[in-house]
């Protein structure tokens, strides 16, 4: 496929006109006359430099890869049938839809955008964070920044002891039997030869206790409506755990609240100003 630099060009320009900060989780501020968003803004939202996507505007530059038409298309908040195209403007073959996609839907990207100040990320059928809030990485790291199968909380619960800190202890029992459960659920549903079948043999291999655990094939264990989290900052926290399903890319938006008045609530409110430093 061969790029076309003036389709590229011109879907790129109205995408962006047709939006506004506040579509995108960005302040609006004072003296704005642009028509959507600045090129700047759609840089920031697109981890790139602006010269870099101004070029692309003005139809010069190399043809961008594949990674980075996908961080646009994700960027302008795109539709699937608006990435595939993208995608093909820019002479690339579109990626495959479902499970195994990384494109977040616009609407449940709006959800997350309103939810600044609020514990909340998006992640796969397998456990990989995608997107999270300020709040949530202040909560629990930065998750995104994993690779290969450790971007899976479920597989870094086998292979990491840091990854189970953050869990009160008396609920690692529970949670090691749940991600074996959920596990075993996908890598049914999706198959041999799937991300989920590979990351069961790479556990087996690796992990005695996951091993154990496996062999008892209990199906259909649900998580906690209620998470018990222990922050190295701000310590103990009971968080009520809601969760909003996208069928389409199995993709999960989950949303931590504490009760009003509660001591985690308190605490909550402290983590929000103490930030994502206290992880780092």
């Amino acid at each position: 496929m061969v790029i076309d630099r003036t389709g590229l060009a011109e879907f790129l320009r109205r995408r962006r006109e047709s939006l506004q900060p506040e579509d995108v989780g960005l302040p609006r501020g004072r003296r704005r006359r642009t028509n959507g968003l600045r090129r700047e803004e759609v840089a920031f939202l697109c981890h790139m430099s602006t010269d870099y996507y101004a070029r692309l505007e003005r139809e010069r530059g190399p043809q961008p890869s594949e990674q980075m038409i996908a961080s646009i298309a994700q960027g302008l908040h795109l539709s699937l049938d608006e990435r595939d195209h993208l995608f093909r403007l820019a002479g690339h073959t579109p990626p495959p839809r479902g499970a195994d996609s990384e494109h977040i839907s616009p609407g449940l990207l709006r959800i997350l955008d309103r939810l600044y100040d609020t514990p909340a990320e998006i992640v796969t059928e397998l456990g990989e964070t995608l997107r999270q809030t300020p709040p949530a990485v202040a909560l629990t790291g930065d998750l995104t920044v994993f690779s290969g199968p450790a971007r899976s909380l479920g597989y870094r619960w086998f292979t990491d002891p840091a990854t189970r800190r953050l869990y009160a202890p008396e609920d690692h029992a529970f949670l090691t039997r749940m991600f074996v459960s959920g596990l075993r659920g996908v890598a049914t549903l999706r198959g041999p030869g799937s991300r989920a079948a590979h990351y069961v043999e790479l556990l087996l291999a690796q992990s005695e206790e996951f091993r154990q655990v496996w062999n008892d094939h209990e199906v259909g264990i649900r998580p906690d409506e209620v998470k018990h989290f222990v922050h190295p900052e701000v310590g103990a926290l009971e968080l009520n755990c809601q969760t909003l399903l996208d069928p389409d890319q199995s993709h999960i938006l989950i949303v931590y609240t504490a009760n009003p008045g509660s001591e985690s609530y308190e605490r909550l409110q402290l983590l929000s100003v103490i930030g994502p430093q206290a992880l780092r």
